[in-house]
């Protein structure tokens, strides 16, 4: 009898799973308790842009390979192995990661199941939730199942999630028993056969290998942010300064490009619950220096306000200021902490005329914070603005040109937020351009090391 997968949990992981799963040859069926949701994937139709993955999943819809459903009956009766991929958003009321929806699906499951099953969890948890959650299946379980659990995080980077599915650079699984682990390399076969690197290992390491990445991730932007700081006080170009140490084969070059700050759904929840999980562990100062990593990255926005403000001669209120981006990362409509929608909404609320375009992102900010003014082109956001803000680095905007905006403007400013533009061709246009990392001149000596009060984006957290 051939495999047969379900995904429970069909969110931005989850249809990327069930629809790659599908990709590789198996029957798959994927749960949700949103019925709006199903029936919008039923026809192929995705809630959130991901390139590749519309065409993947009508694909296989069509196939007859993928289906939907809410009921925890039929997936427990119809697959052998059920991956868990439902969220685990940053609590309101602390910084750790709310466990309910991965609670609640292995218990629901439970109910049903009968026979032998393995439930693989994929969804990014404190250390232990593992070990917490096979003993609870051990308990609850129906007698006469045979259910264990194993974890296998994901590793996807938004606007390359099929690619890092269907060809990662690494496998990593935690498991308890070798039927297990024969199990798993069963499912994955057609990418092991390609070579990728597989890490077979115990539960605590298999949780501990995502957050470790995107702490580490996150460590190494803030850190050339930090070295930003320096340099826009004393001088110097950020932009050299991190391809000379990204030479040293130990560093690397990637992540090391001045900016804005992280954000989206991954990095920030992710350092904060390392940070509350390692001090429910009596270890409140082994993740210390994540605190600072945090709040480097959330100084960037003050630094990008404060610029602006600078820009506008500390007159904002009936100034236009335009907005190229509010997604956290291009190919992407994630706007969760993204820094450019709080910049966005920070000068707002200082009573500029803020226009916005992304290519995606528009819609999602609408509902995030409705008083912006959302337009359908970078013509349309510049058009009479006092400034320009470049704050995601979409293809659409690293091409512009000085001479595509210079008749739009009212003034002849921009602030490079991800330093991607020719600032030498700008300044040679007539433009007054900056950009993180350099010196600019702030009148009011106050302003960059005022304390920090960052005006949250609504649904932030969500």
């Amino acid at each position: 009898m051939s495999l047969r997968v379900s995904v429970i949990g069909t969110g931005y992981l989850g249809a990327t799973h069930a629809a790659c799963m599908a990709e590789l040859g198996f029957q798959v069926i994927g749960l949700d308790v949103d019925r709006e949701k199903l029936q919008a994937l039923a026809q192929g139709i995705l809630p959130f842009h991901e390139p590749g993955l519309p065409e993947l999943l009508k694909k296989h819809v069509a196939s007859g390979r993928l289906r939907f459903t809410d009921s925890y009956a039929e997936v427990a009766a119809e697959a052998d192995i059920h991956f868990i991929t439902v969220g685990t958003p940053q609590r309101t009321d602390s910084q750790s990661a709310d466990m309910s929806y991965v609670d609640g699906s292995v218990d629901s499951l439970l109910d049903h199941v009968t026979g032998s099953a393995l439930i693989v969890g994929k969804s990014t948890v404190p250390v232990g939730t593992a070990r917490r959650l096979s003993e609870r299946i051990t308990e609850i379980a129906r007698p006469g199942a045979q259910v264990s659990l194993a974890w296998n995080p994901e590793f996807l980077r938004e606007g390359f999630a099929v690619k890092d599915t269907l060809a990662p650079d690494r496998l990593v699984y935690g498991v308890q028993n070798e039927a297990d682990l024969a199990l798993i390399r069963k499912v994955y076969a057609p990418i092991l056969a390609n070579h990728t690197p597989e890490v077979v290992t115990d539960l605590e390491t298999s949780e501990l290998v995502k957050v470790a990445a995107n702490a580490f991730l996150a460590t190494k932007i803030s850190f050339i942010n930090a070295f930003a700081e320096v340099t826009e006080t004393v001088g110097g170009d950020i932009r050299t300064l991190a391809d000379a140490i990204g030479y040293d084969a130990r560093i690397g070059r990637r992540f090391l490009n001045a900016g804005v700050g992280f954000g989206g759904g991954c990095l920030p929840k992710d350092i904060r619950a390392l940070q509350a999980r390692v001090s429910e562990l009596g270890l409140s100062q082994t993740m210390g220096f994540l605190a600072e990593v945090d709040q480097i990255n959330l100084r960037r926005r003050d630094r990008m306000v404060s610029v602006t403000e600078s820009m506008l001669d500390y007159s904002v209120a009936g100034k236009k200021v335009c907005v190229l981006g509010v997604t956290f990362k291009p190919d992407s409509d994630d706007v969760r902490d993204s820094p450019a929608l709080d910049i966005a909404v920070r000068l707002y609320n200082s009573g500029a005329d803020v226009s916005v375009y992304d290519p995606q992102g528009n819609e999602n900010a609408r509902r995030r914070f409705p008083r912006l003014s959302y337009v359908g082109s970078w013509e349309e956001a510049a058009a009479k603005a006092d400034v320009v803000l470049l704050l995601t680095e979409w293809d659409e905007f690293r091409a512009l040109q000085p001479a595509q905006l210079a008749n739009l403007v009212n003034q002849r400013q921009l602030i490079d937020g991800r330093n991607v533009l020719d600032r030498d061709a700008w300044r040679e246009a007539g433009w007054t351009m900056t950009g993180p990392g350099e010196r600019f001149e702030v009148p009011s000596p106050d302003l960059d090391t005022r304390a920090m009060t960052v005006v949250p984006v609504p649904g932030a957290q969500a």
